[in-house]
């Protein structure tokens, strides 16, 4: 399934938002233009600037304010795919190479601290003291999850509630503050704000659920990067805990040796222990689940198309494959 008939539909408010966010990469340092267009200009889902236009729009609040959310939104993401890259040594992002691999890691961590003080520098015009507070929680947040995730790298014992808890910090957090930013900005009651905040968090769950078992089954030209990454990286992602707590002893040693030691010489033989313990299963169903109960934090919501765009987008979330 695709995605594309949403963005047709959002079309003239992500353009808005697409011109926004260039206009504000300007800047009178030559590489900070270079890399921000570069980046911006990387084939990205633009996911979480639409869940700001769309739980806007589903309060009639979909104006200049609203694109400016957006942007901030955007910008804030990504930032912290270029923290991501270096942390990771990444080389490839949506099947390019990555600013860290050709700029190096100093410069595009600095660039992603430019992004980051753009975004504040945007929150303040905003204007809007709720909207800074659930912002700066939101990135604060997000950095908790990068360093629990760092705590869990190459730690064979992580368990799934740990595992939980990172994926709720470093991605969930800004799907949240995307949907719930959209009832702020309509002037809505604090129920349906917080209505709104689940159903980006209950998405986002699911999008990252989906994420990681992309990693080990979609096929590496669509999914834009090489099959394991975070098995390279030793992430004890959940296809990885479930088959090591529901597999043989033998399958269970072998998915610790190969989180504590990364790498991807035992690629094979982990993606044949996930199989065999139904790990992609599992973790699809989680998905699933999570996808339900945003749809279900929807029912409040007056009916309109921005609803039904925020019901497809859940369903979407975890029928993709990449």
């Amino acid at each position: 399934m695709s995605s594309k008939p949403l963005f047709n539909e959002m079309a003239a408010d992500m353009q808005a938002v697409d011109q926004l966010i260039i206009k504000r990469l300007q800047s009178d340092v030559v590489l900070i233009n270079q890399m921000g267009h570069y980046i911006v200009n990387s084939g990205g889902k633009r996911l979480r600037p639409m869940l700001v236009l769309l739980s806007a729009g589903a309060y009639d609040a979909l104006d200049a304010r609203a694109h400016l959310v957006a942007a901030i939104i955007e910008f804030i993401h990504t930032a912290t795919l270029l923290h991501d890259d270096v942390v990771d040594e990444s080389r490839m992002r949506r099947g390019k190479e990555t600013a860290n691999e050709l700029w190096g890691n100093e410069a595009s961590v600095l660039v992603g601290d430019f992004l980051y003080s753009r975004a504040f520098e945007m929150m303040v015009e905003v204007g809007d003291m709720p909207v800074m507070d659930i912002l700066s929680h939101t990135t604060n947040t997000i950095a908790e999850g990068e360093v629990m995730q760092l705590m869990n790298v190459h730690d064979a014992d992580t368990t799934e509630q740990r595992y939980l808890d990172v994926i709720r910090s470093k991605t969930a957090k800004l799907f949240e503050a995307a949907t719930r930013l959209g009832a702020v900005l309509g002037g809505r009651s604090r129920a349906e704000e917080q209505a709104l905040a689940a159903y980006g968090m209950h998405l986002g769950t699911a999008f990252q659920l989906i994420d990681d078992v992309l990693d080990y089954e979609a096929s590496e030209e669509t999914l834009g990067k090489q099959l394991g990454d975070d098995l390279a990286e030793g992430k004890p992602t959940l296809p990885l805990i479930y088959a090591m707590r529901n597999g043989s002893g033998m399958q269970a040693k072998l998915i610790r040796r190969a989180i504590e030691e990364g790498g991807r010489d035992l690629i094979n033989e982990v993606i044949d222990a996930i199989n065999d313990t139904g790990a992609m299963d599992y973790t699809r169903e989680m998905a699933q689940q999570e996808a339900g109960r945003a749809i279900r934090q929807l029912e409040g919501l007056p009916f309109s198309p921005y609803k039904q765009m925020m019901i497809q987008l859940a369903e979407l979330s975890v029928k993709r494959d990449h």
